[in-house]
């Protein structure tokens, strides 16, 4: 009897120190009108638009075009972008040809079929000794270009400036166009006959803050905007090569480090070099280099040693999945339950664990599907992708309206789709999440994973 009296004593301590201490953590109710999602995130190479390696294929003046077989072949390498460099090489005292121009129509119309966008650069040499073309031949050969600038914008990634000394690369010249004044009006020009949805790339940082006459990185104020500063990134072809990447830096530290602030909002990408005063870089090198600028795409083709380092050593892969962006979803929050033609609030949360951002708007789409007969209602979103940068989780709240939508049950998808109506319906060009049994591929779609009602 005694020990039942003591036992009873302690367990009524217990009791009161559990409902009246101030310490305890009060357990909050479960709200079973919400579902909690958390994602699995997938660990396959994954082909997205605008990014990843790609392939640098030249062409003589009224050459070849590009091969519809081969370009459709991509796929099987994660390959859906390639870099298009043409040699003006037969029209540097004339203006382009029509079957120059033809060319380059038949290659964005193979690109646009195979599902394919492309770097584009121009050039007049491929020998330093060679000569390049005047300036007044490079804007007539603009003028020219930009009717089909304007057509098939849809599948330009991007443009690397070009046009100036061998290979495009700004560096020898046989007409003094790396004179600050030739140089602005090349940008210029690109700039003027390029739609304003293209962005360019320099060959150098400091070629842009010349040009630009300033120094200070661009902020989102400006990088999502259109004005000229805001569509200039950087490209270089000897990427990890040497200390100063071939004289691509000056300044290295404070040249990288402002790319690096840039590169949120503009495209920095190229190739590999034979290195000279370094050895070819590691794994571990070539990471933190990429991850620092933001590396959106690079060169399958060239330098083969270093690419092969990295394939030795099991990194290739690991870039394969981290050039340019790489997104995937986290978690969401979702209501199971809704009024009819009430509103609907989507609640995602973003990662990217990718080297770069999304440098071209798309346009977003929380879709709604029948359970009952597949029918499908499309609402748009605000959700710009071009935000979710690296290593920091994006909170997509957005409340979607009803209208229009029957009752019933639906399945909850996300489309993150091309930009351009004449490829908004192709899912090549939209956006696929890196998470597990989610991407429908026939359509495009992301799937959320949750069915909801509406009453």
């Amino acid at each position: 009897m005694k020990f039942k009296f003591i036992l009873g004593l302690f367990l009524s301590f217990i009791i009161s120190c559990g409902s009246n201490g101030t310490d305890q953590d009060p357990v909050e109710p479960i709200d079973d009108t919400v579902s909690n999602i958390t994602y699995k995130a997938s660990s396959e190479v994954i082909s997205n638009p605008e990014r990843g390696f790609m392939h640098l294929w030249n062409v003589s003046s009224e050459g070849t075009p590009l091969s519809l077989v081969t370009l459709q072949n991509l796929k099987n390498e994660n390959v859906t972008i390639i870099n298009r460099l043409y040699y003006l090489d037969a029209f540097k005292n004339s203006s382009l040809s029509t079957a120059e121009l033809d060319l380059i129509k038949t290659d964005f119309e193979r690109l646009r079929t195979s599902g394919i966008k492309c770097v584009l650069r121009f050039a007049y040499n491929s020998n330093p000794e060679d000569t390049d073309a005047p300036l007044n031949i490079i804007e007539t050969h603009l003028d020219q270009l930009k009717p089909l600038f304007n057509d098939n914008a849809d599948v330009i990634a991007f443009v690397q400036a070009g046009f100036i000394g061998s290979w495009g690369e700004w560096y020898y010249t046989t007409n003094n166009l790396t004179t600050l004044e030739n140089k602005k009006a090349v940008v210029n020009k690109l700039l003027e006959v390029l739609p304003k949805e293209i962005k360019i790339q320099l060959r150098t940082p400091l070629y842009k803050q010349e040009v630009f006459n300033y120094s200070t990185p661009i902020d989102a104020s400006v990088g999502y905007g259109t004005s000229d500063i805001a569509r200039v990134g950087f490209h270089n072809d000897c990427f990890l090569a040497s200390a100063n990447d071939y004289g691509t830096y000056q300044n290295i530290s404070v040249e990288k480090n402002y790319i690096s602030k840039e590169a949120l909002f503009v495209p920095t990408g190229g190739e590999t070099c034979p290195p000279t005063d370094v050895p070819i870089a590691s794994c571990t090198t070539a990471e933190t280099e990429m991850k620092l600028l933001k590396w959106t795409y690079l060169n399958l083709d060239y330098y083969g040693p270093v690419l092969q380092e990295w394939r030795n050593n099991n990194c290739f892969t690991d870039f394969q999945k981290k050039l340019g962006y790489r997104l995937l979803l986290k978690t969401s929050s979702l209501k199971k339950e809704v009024s009819i033609n009430g509103n609907f609030m989507l609640n995602v949360v973003i990662d990217n664990v990718g080297f770069a951002p999304v440098y071209n708007k798309k346009k977003a789409y929380l879709i709604f599907r029948s359970v009952s007969d597949g029918e499908i209602y499309k609402k748009a979103l605000d959700f710009d992708v071009r935000h979710v940068v690296p290593d920091s989780d994006f909170e997509l709240q957005e409340s979607v309206s009803l209208s229009g939508i029957p009752q019933g049950n639906y399945q909850l998808l996300l489309k993150i789709e091309d930009a351009y109506s004449t490829l908004s319906n192709n899912p090549d060009f939209s956006i696929q999440l890196a998470n597990s049994n989610t991407w429908e591929p026939t359509e495009g779609f992301n799937n959320l994973q949750h069915t909801l009602t509406i009453n």
